[in-house]
């Protein structure tokens, strides 16, 4: 496997407000190199900054820089998942009959570009965030950042890619059941979802508005964690943001799937390498087998069960009068979710609530979950 030249958030942030390198020869550096991969894939974005934009914009920086602020992402270049808005961009969702002029950009945004990130652009999805695989938008199918021959994971396609090949820092994805991990996981990043609510959804594209998180794709945990201190807190304008909780975990016990209960689809090499994370794990805290039988069937309600029927209220309008206009595997998901009955769906509430609380209880003896993040 190659190695990418991929960036660090960090060290860009460091260095443009050390003044050993500023905003704008980033940006520049940032234009050469989606130039570059221009030649390679360019359909993992939807949009992009024209070069004068993005050079005002690191220019703008580095005045903030000289005027003497202190800038915690300052000139680091990210890009957006196009299922949230940005100002001066259209919001698609990989969807043109869907695309809208955004009236301002997501709160997430906000607060990173006033921490001095650079936006780049908007990023190529599975369409309506409705796929793990990353082939399911008009716009192109984005490639494996290190071989072409598989794919990037979805839905945050475009976004893992952009990342893994050194074209911006980082990049926001989006997670309802792990569109911001599995293309993490194929293209060899942290893929961050934080607790529902740690992250404002507000200027998010919904596709089960319960269970959205915003997340974040980086080189390192490290990254990951500055994004992370950035972002994270209350806003008044997501009904399902949360006051942070100040609780850090030094973990000694740690919970992984029985044996019996690890799906490999015949893969060794992933059963290999999981293993091998595990024995390093090992080395600092005590590995427990449990039981996810609960956790399986969760997400089976998910997958199967009347929480479809979130994603077809989501694009419901879109549904009813243009089907055509989506991607027929999508619709082939959200469709059935108009036959769901309300029975069906306070029946899985009532079931999902058992199952939380037999979850809950995992944390009774368990510091952290370590689980694959997918089987092959």
């Amino acid at each position: 496997m190659a190695a990418l030249d991929r960036r660090s958030v960090a060290a860009i942030a460091d260095a443009v407000n050390r003044g050993t390198a500023s905003a704008l020869a980033v940006a520049e550096e940032t234009l050469e190199r989606l130039a570059a991969y221009d030649a390679v894939q360019p359909q993992i974005w939807i949009s992009r900054a024209l070069p004068e934009q993005l050079l005002a914009a690191a220019r703008a920086v580095d005045a903030r820089i000289a005027a003497g602020e202190k800038l915690p992402l300052a000139g680091v270049p990210f890009a957006v998942k196009d299922n949230i808005d940005a100002a001066g961009f259209q919001t698609t969702a990989a969807c043109p009959a869907f695309a809208y002029e955004s009236e301002g950009s997501a709160f997430v945004v906000e607060q990173l570009e006033a921490a001095g990130a650079i936006c780049v652009g908007k990023t190529n999805l599975d369409q309506f965030a409705t796929g793990l695989v990353g082939t399911r938008s008009p716009y192109g199918i984005p490639r494996n950042a290190y071989n072409l021959a598989y794919v990037s994971g979805g839905s945050s396609s475009g976004s893992s890619v952009a990342v893994a090949a050194g074209l911006v820092a980082f990049a926001l994805g989006t997670d309802t059941a792990g569109s911001g991990r599995v293309p993490a996981a194929f293209n060899h990043l942290i893929g961050f979802k934080p607790t529902k609510g740690r992250w404002s959804t507000a200027g998010l594209v919904p596709a089960c508005r319960t269970l959205d998180c915003i997340t974040v794709f980086t080189a390192t945990l490290e990254d990951a964690g500055l994004v992370d201190s950035v972002v994270a807190g209350f806003d008044p304008g997501d009904p399902w943001s949360k006051p942070l909780a100040d609780r850090r975990v030094s973990p000694r016990r740690i919970g992984v799937p029985r044996r019996d209960q690890r799906q490999w689809f015949g893969d060794p090499h992933a059963e290999y390498f999981y293993d091998k994370a595990l024995e390093t794990l090992a080395k600092s805290a005590e590995i427990v087998e449990i039981d996810i039988e609960p956790l399986l069937e969760a997400a089976l309600l998910l997958y199967g069960g009347p929480w479809v029927a979130e994603r077809t209220a989501a694009i419901e309008s879109l549904l009813a009068n243009d089907p055509d206009a989506i991607d027929p595997t999508v619709r082939s998901v959200v469709e059935p979710g108009k036959d769901i009955s309300a029975v069906e769906l306070w029946n899985g509430i009532y079931r999902l609530a058992e199952l939380k609380r037999h979850a809950d209880g995992m944390w009774d003896d368990l510091d952290l979950l370590a689980f694959p993040t997918t089987g092959t």
